[in-house]
């Protein structure tokens, strides 16, 4: 086994702790990967909520990460040592289900592997996550990270961005579409410089009359303020598409009330349940869907977009150290727009 330095669940306190952690050596199709840069997800804090250490085993969280590739595996020949690379949180699956073959692996019928808290394929370990200074990954699940990309701001794309992404894509955004973003956190803001780079009208839908001014600074070109009914009454039956990131739980009746006819709201950011009265559906013939992470060739397409594009997420950039006060920051949305640690002070 290999071993390196990383930041682990406590048992007693659910705060992350230095730690050595063990990786497994490598397997012919495996890539070493020095951790540079690990965004940090709302997902990681739903995690250290959940986790029961005397249940679910070791805790460390980090599924958006990029960094340099340290070692191959005897098979591989995409990578070689020094190449810049990015890591998303998937790192396997099945490969042979109709999703799998479609490079849906986020959709994968016999579950994804998750980058942490999933299990191993083939030794049935749990794995860990990139809150760590070295990952070892199957080289299919590993992306070369385009030159021109600032690898910081690009970690939050192996998430956050395919998220957003792969639902634009599926609707077809384009020069001629409408898209609303309701919501201007880690996945609206990237949502927001996606759909205009991809030549739509974009407009922001938030209840913070104080965010228009980062609106139109991200590419939007209006904005509308949800809680003023005149406002979002001048912005009935009009967007194609409308990507609501808001993450808490929330009434879709105001947002599927601005979809243009035939359109569709995506809905992202809240993952419960949800209550939609038919009838709101049925005006308009709308559509409702949902889509999450990405699979690897809209992954790969995202990253080539992005560096074509010059878009990476706006971060905050931490030491590694101060991974504590990042969540502790981030469960009170205090962070414009995501958080990213270096994990450099591993080391």
């Amino acid at each position: 086994m290999r071993t390196t330095i990383g930041w682990q669940a406590d048992p007693a306190t659910r705060a992350l702790r230095r730690t050595h952690l063990r990786r497994r050596d490598l397997r012919p199709d495996d890539v070493a990967v020095r951790v540079d840069y690990c965004g940090v997800c709302f997902s990681d804090l739903h995690a250290l909520r959940a986790h029961k250490s005397d249940t679910d085993g070791a805790l460390v969280p980090g599924h958006e990460f990029t960094g340099t590739v340290s070692e191959v595996g005897g098979a591989v020949t995409g990578f070689a040592p020094g190449d810049p690379v990015a890591v998303g949180n998937i790192v396997d699956s099945c490969g042979t289900c109709p999703m799998c073959q479609a490079g849906q692996e986020n959709f994968c019928r016999g579950f994804p592997t998750l980058t942490y808290g999933g299990i191993d394929r083939r030794d049935g370990a749990t794995t860990l996550g990139g809150y760590s200074r070295e990952y070892v990954v199957r080289d299919t699940f590993v992306h070369h990270l385009p030159a021109g990309l600032d690898a910081a701001g690009a970690a939050p794309l192996l998430c956050a961005g395919v998220t957003v992404w792969e639902p634009l894509r599926a609707l077809g955004v384009g020069p001629g579409s409408t898209v609303a973003v309701a919501g201007l956190g880690g996945l609206g803001h990237l949502a927001v410089k996606l759909a205009a780079a991809l030549g739509a009208t974009t407009t922001v839908i938030s209840r913070t009359p104080g965010k228009a001014e980062e609106a139109y600074g991200l590419g939007a070109d209006g904005f509308v303020v949800s809680t003023d009914a005149a406002q979002m009454e001048a912005v009935r039956d009009r967007f194609d598409v409308v990507i609501d990131t808001v993450s808490a739980p929330h009434d879709l009746t105001p947002y599927l009330r601005t979809v243009a006819m035939d359109g569709t709201l995506s809905h992202l950011g809240h993952l419960g349940p949800v209550t939609v009265e038919t009838t709101d559906l049925l005006i308009g013939r709308k559509r409702l869907s949902s889509a999450g992470s990405g699979g690897r060739p809209s992954t790969a397409d995202l990253l080539r977009f992005c560096a074509e594009h010059g878009i990476t997420a706006d971060i905050e950039l931490l030491p590694s150290s101060q991974v504590n006060t990042a969540l502790e920051r981030l469960e009170r949305n205090d962070v414009r727009y995501r958080f990213v640690l270096d994990m450099s002070d591993l080391d």
